[in-house]
């Protein structure tokens, strides 16, 4: 074990003196040669040859040539095992553009300034952009040898830094102040290696608390959480070569791409370039309307993949061989599994990893590729393995399949294969450049693997849940479309600006869609099909259908659930998902609700640029999300609570947990108020109330943000009185609606009118109230009624002051979590 330092804070100003004194007395000597210098370490050729002296602990680097552009890499081979921290085994940080330059006894390695340029042949002119912005030195070393152009620095420092920002990220997370202690950290030789194309260093990095308190999840994650360990590594990458031609992007694309401004654009011409970010694929025979590629792409997966997950890797990610022969190339595609004795850390080999963590998390595509083309270098897939635990348990929700003297159905493991599958070939489809594209699944099941697939869940003839097709096979027809704009290669003499654009307009005219993130994942985003977790064209009708599908579910949901042996309280675990098997169709069908369909269009290509959505089929879908908060969705079955205990010692409670009121206890209502929250935070979202407003002033036959409030408040407080435990439910859903009504009331979000709109209803439901208050009513339901006006009279006392009671958490979904991207380029 690893002792705490005990120097004090006049050892660390002593330190610093040294840091700064000795170097002005150094630097001046003479270097020595390469061979006294080097004698007695151990050398290691490659991109950049270094030398390692074991008896100082000193990582010596040779630089062949200064002034030469290579890619800076910093990633994090062994990570924290905490998707909240988000400091994953595998992942990569920011790739930059470097080059090491002599300046007297010093050698500085710069990072020149990509984000403005100029294509001009003219050096002035290039000159002139380059001194309007700065460059950044990222390092200073000491020449410590030299030999025929050749020099060699001591790098130890450069490579013991927190290039990855791991201090930061802690930080980030609220998870307490730390700082790397050098006493505590150094080179590491095990992943420490050199290749023909890439250098790659490797350090042991240990964070020390700086006092303040640390975090849970650091906690739950590290042996002592005063000293967090982890490895950084450092890579030093060949850019590529001559022969690859950089593609422009176009937002109809769905991919990728690097942004820069070019000052030598002419006038009337945009500054702003995008490069489409992809892959060298080259035709042998750019003749042929169909060739063998001079150079195949090839993805490697795991070896420490278990079977038969490693199988459905290879299998999903393979899948887009077909994309690639649909664009003209033969064999152009290919996935295996990485060969015994070859490293995944060689540049050269496009890997899908298999990590593990502590809590289930997201999987993502990222890419190192060249900054000044976009041209893809590697492709690394990281896969969380609680990901097919989860799916694993949600299949155990719908089918309650351990039934005593019967064998376990073989659906729930093939379910999870057929994810595993899409899932290694979402992921892939990033590294290859492709965005997400969450309108996919609006058209037809299968469109695309880059949307997020939520189960296809069918009841049998008996009403049972079935997942025998819960998952779509192969890459879909928008795959293959995206896939032959970006990799399609023309012949001789066509004009590609208008080929390409040809390629955008077949698509459309054949309805696929595509919509990304930042018009998804938005809780009040407009766009009526861009869901995560969504299926079919029609989100209202499928909200519907879901919610039958779950209701069957949870009627035959009890011990089943769980093998013979397991404590009675791990019911809950997997109900989770299971009550909470709308959340996902309900957010599709709430976009309808003031949603504005659109593309992303652009002048001459003579689609729909915006359409307002139908009244009829806003009002549809405002129907089928108020479904959402009725006790007859919401109310579990008192059979159900009888057999579920609380935690026994050793199986503590989680995050994937109802939170709830009652203690010990499992909390009925703590559920509801979870649900409930889901659904309100929709139908109350500030920016859909805005436009609500705006969209009946342009058609007054759309649904008003008045007319949507009543509908919800008719549908939960002014409904007939329930007995029992639905009683208790609508206790809870009309508590939410009213706390998120005044919410809405006090949004700085939302627009003047609707905060009046929301005010006025709010005015209205107290009116309401007082009226109930006249009439004799059950002890009980007086004083629901009595304190919600009273929250009411403390809101009218300054709106702006106004504080929302604290929500319960609610169990992260989306199977991954919940505003995250899975995909980087570096």
């Amino acid at each position: 074990m690893l002792s705490r330092s005990l120097c004090s804070r006049s050892c660390v100003v002593v330190v610093a003196l040294a840091v700064f004194t000795l170097p002005s007395l150094t630097f001046s000597e003479s270097p020595q040669t390469f061979a006294q210098k080097i004698a007695g370490m151990d050398h290691k050729d490659g991109l950049f040859p270094f030398d390692w002296d074991a008896k100082n602990g000193k990582l010596y680097l040779e630089i062949p040539k200064t002034d030469e552009d290579v890619l800076l890499l910093d990633q994090l081979p062994y990570g924290m095992g905490s998707n909240d921290i988000g400091l994953d085994r595998g992942q990569l940080g920011q790739g930059r553009v470097v080059h090491f330059t002599r300046v007297g006894n010093k050698v500085l390695l710069i990072q020149p300034n990509l984000e403005y340029r100029s294509s001009s042949s003219d050096a002035d002119q290039r000159l002139d952009v380059k001194e309007s912005f700065p460059e950044s030195v990222l390092w200073g070393f000491k020449v410590e040898a030299e030999d025929n152009g050749r020099l060699l620095v001591d790098a130890t420092d450069f490579f013991l830094r927190d290039a990855h920002g791991v201090t930061e990220r802690v930080a980030q997370a609220k998870q307490g102040s730390y700082r790397l202690d050098a006493s505590r950290s150094a080179i590491t030789l095990d992943n420490t290696k050199n290749f023909p194309k890439n250098t790659e260093i490797e350090a042991i990095l240990t964070f020390v608390s700086e006092g303040q308190p640390h975090g849970e999840y650091v906690a739950s994650v590290t042996p002592d959480p005063h000293a967090i360990t982890v490895r950084e590594h450092t890579s030093l990458i060949e850019l590529p070569g001559p022969g690859y031609t950089p593609r422009y992007n176009d937002p109809r694309s769905g991919f990728f791409s690097v942004e820069y401004r070019d000052y030598s654009a002419p006038l009337g011409e945009p500054l702003e370039k995008h490069l489409l970010v992809r892959h060298r694929l080259i035709k042998r025979d750019p003749n042929a309307a169909v060739s063998e590629p001079v150079q195949p792409i090839v993805y490697y997966v795991d070896r420490g993949a278990p079977e038969p997950i490693r199988s459905a890797l290879v299998e999903g990610a393979n899948w887009w061989s077909a994309a690639f022969e649909a664009t003209g190339f033969k064999n152009a595609f290919k996935v295996e599994v990485l060969p015994e004795g070859a490293d995944p850390m060689d540049i050269r080999y496009n890997m899908i990893q298999w990590v593990h963590r502590a809590t289930r998390g997201w999987s993502y595509g990222e890419a190192v590729a060249d900054p000044r083309t976009g041209e893809i270098i590697k492709g690394q897939v990281t896969l969380g393995s609680l990901r097919s635990r989860q799916d694993y348990k949600i299949a155990e929700a719908l089918l309650a399949p351990y039934m005593e003297g019967k064998p376990i159905p073989p659906d729930m493991e093939q379910m999870v294969l057929a994810r595993t599958r899409q899932l290694a070939a979402h992921e892939v489809g990033h590294t290859l450049g492709l965005e997400h594209n969450f309108a996919a699944s609006s058209v037809a099941p299968g469109t695309s693997v880059m949307d997020y697939p939520h189960p296809w869940i069918t009841l049998d003839a008996e009403g049972r849940p079935t997942l025998a097709n819960a998952y779509t096979t192969g890459v879909g027809a928008w795959d293959k479309a995206a896939i032959t704009y970006g990799y399609s290669q023309f012949a001789p003499g066509t004009d590609e600006k208008a080929a390409l654009n040809k390629l955008l307009e077949d698509e459309d005219a054949q309805g696929l869609r595509f919509i990304s993130d930042a018009d998804s994942r938005p809780l009040g985003s407009a766009n009526p099909y861009g869901h995560l977790w969504d299926n079919g064209p029609d989100a209202a009708l499928e909200l519907e259908r879901i919610l039958k599908v779950r209701r069957a579910a949870l009627d035959r949901f009890g011990e089943d659930a769980i093998r013979i042996g397991e404590p009675m309280s791990n019911l809950e675990d997997t109900l989770v998902p299971l009550y909470l098997l709308h959340r996902y169709q309900t957010e599709a069908a709430s976009k309808l609700i003031g949603g504005l369909d659109y593309r992303y269009a652009v002048r001459g290509d003579h689609g729909m640029v915006t359409r307002m959505i139908a009244p009829a089929e806003q009002r549809k879908a405002l129907e089928a999300v108020l479904h959402t908060l009725e006790p007859t969705t919401l109310t579990l079955s008192p059979e159900f609570l009888v057999i579920l205990p609380p935690n026994p010692p050793g199986y503590p409670r989680t995050r994937e947990s109802f939170e709830g009121y009652t203690g010990l206890t499992f909390d009925p209502n703590g559920a509801v108020e979870a649900a409930a929250n889901l659904t309100a935070s929709l139908l109350f979202e500030p920016t859909r109330a805005s436009r609500l407003v705006e969209f009946h002033a342009i058609n007054p036959t759309a649904p008003s943000l008045q007319e949507v409030i009543q509908e919800i408040i008719q549908n939960t407080w002014q409904t007939p009185r329930l007995p029992g435990l639905s009683g208790q439910t609508q206790y809870v859903v009309e508590r939410v609606v009213l706390n998120h009504l005044m919410q809405l009331a006090a949004s700085q979000q939302a627009s003047p009118q609707a905060r009046a709109i929301a005010t006025q209803e709010l005015s209205d439901l107290e009116a309401w109230l007082n009226d109930q208050l006249d009439m004799e009513v059950p002890e009980g339901r007086q004083a629901h009624w009595s304190a919600a006006v009273d929250d009411i009279e403390r809101f009218w006392k300054d709106p702006s002051k106004f504080e929302a009671p604290k929500e319960l958490a609610t169990p992260p979904g989306q199977p991954i979590g919940e505003d995250e991207e899975d995909f980087s380029v570096n």
